[in-house]
């Protein structure tokens, strides 16, 4: 009996074993309702499955099905212009948080209005998320809805001398939340802003130019300096929730690297764990730079798994700035799947031109009940939008088709 029991374990054990082996899921972008076009600038998408919003700089969106059978959009924006900074500067000095709303998930997307900025336009210069709101992502957990997002302040010039503002703020973003139990009261503003971060950096390791280093000799953790780029989801093993970001560490340069902070409630309190994550490893034996994590945990195949913004290449085996895809079982340990490029920075129109893209980056998933990607949302740019003031970035929506696993 006792040599029966154990066969019966070490049985399940490999189906365990095999099934998050053979767990992978593999798309392929299907034609989106856009059309390329010029301004007096730069090049751009425009038409059905894009958001641009004319005199503004439109960024990473996320998206979720309502109770009313509408698509709901919150995403990043802010003004552009000749008179105001450029993208590379703006984005942390400007950024709010918009809300759009669809009858589909994939296109026809209408700008409502901005729903959260900076705490400073309330008069609360001191808040932690003071100057700007930035990297929205959406989540619906057992009927209501929590907005996660980043925020920052000017520290101000005694503790960082020798950096300008928009450096300052940006060593300063922090993740918040925002619970709200439906729509209507998101766009009244019938919720609690977020008095205090989610989730704050552990240590402030970095050679030079830093705001409030740690004591010389402290050894940087994933939550290093910021967290920003949130995603979170419900791990139906631990029951318990994950909220997983990214921080940042240098070698010397920056690089970006991530960790996970768990939690009993979506609202946490969440605490950060030491290990890094997506933990993927160069030639030189260095973590690989990601970012812009999209993490989900799916039914159909009982693991998680998370599409990142892959900066070598060397996770999606691919070329640089790729959309790659990693699983783990436990949402601590990761590797990356047999087929780990999820999508090249490329699109294809349904006049079947395809368009090359600076950048496509902020993933952001909308997924059917068992756990499979069907939409795919991305903050997206033709040219290389840094240096702009045209507002020529927007967000694209990209149906999926999931292909066979052979």
């Amino acid at each position: 009996m006792i040599i029966y029991i154990k066969k019966i374990v070490l049985a399940c054990l490999l189906i365990s074993l095999s099934g998050i082996a053979a767990a992978q899921i593999q798309v392929k972008s299907l034609p989106v309702s856009a059309e390329l076009k010029k301004g007096e600038e730069s090049q751009f998408l425009d038409g059905p499955s894009i958001l641009k919003l004319k005199d503004y700089f439109v960024w990473g969106g996320s998206v979720v099905k309502g109770n009313d059978g509408k698509y709901h959009m919150l995403f990043a924006i802010w003004e552009s212009g000749p008179d105001k900074d450029s993208f590379s500067q703006s984005w942390v000095l400007e950024s709010k948080i918009g809300y759009a709303v669809s009858d589909f998930p994939d296109r026809d997307f209408k700008f409502q209005k901005i729903i959260l900025k900076g705490a400073r336009y309330d008069g609360d210069p001191e808040a932690w998320d003071a100057q700007g709101v930035h990297n929205p992502h959406v989540k619906e957990f057992e009927g209501s809805y929590y907005l996660y997002y980043i925020g920052g302040k000017d520290p101000g010039e005694e503790v960082g001398p020798d950096l300008d503002k928009r450096n300052r703020v940006q060593q300063s973003q922090q993740i918040g939340v925002i619970h709200f139990d439906s729509f209507e009261d998101l766009v009244a503003g019938n919720f609690k802003r977020a008095a205090q971060p989610l989730l704050s950096p552990r240590t402030r390791v970095k050679s030079n130019q830093v705001v409030s280093p740690s004591p010389s000799g402290t050894v940087a953790k994933p939550d290093n300096l910021i967290v920003v780029n949130p995603s979170v989801d419900y791990n139906p093993k631990s029951k318990e929730y994950m909220l997983f970001f990214k921080g940042n560490i240098y070698e010397p340069s920056w690089k970006g690297v991530h960790g996970v902070a768990t939690g009993p409630t979506p609202m946490g309190p969440f605490t950060a764990r030491d290990e890094f994550i997506f933990d993927v490893r160069m030639p030189d034996g260095k973590i690989a730079s990601t970012e812009d994590p999209y993490v989900w945990f799916s039914t159909k195949y009982d693991c998680f798994f998370a599409v990142v913004k892959d900066f070598t290449g060397t996770v999606a085996k691919s070329e640089k700035k790729v959309l790659a895809i990693l699983k783990s079982e436990d949402g601590i340990k990761w590797e990356i799947t047999s087929e780990p490029l999820f999508m090249k920075r490329e699109v294809t129109l349904e006049n079947g031109q395809t368009i090359h893209l600076d950048r496509l980056e902020r993933p952001q998933l909308l997924l059917s009940e068992d756990g499979t990607p069907l939409y795919l949302y991305c903050a997206a740019a033709v040219e290389n939008v840094n240096p702009k003031t045209d507002g020529s970035s927007f967000n694209i929506q990209i149906p999926l088709a999931v292909i066979p696993a052979h």
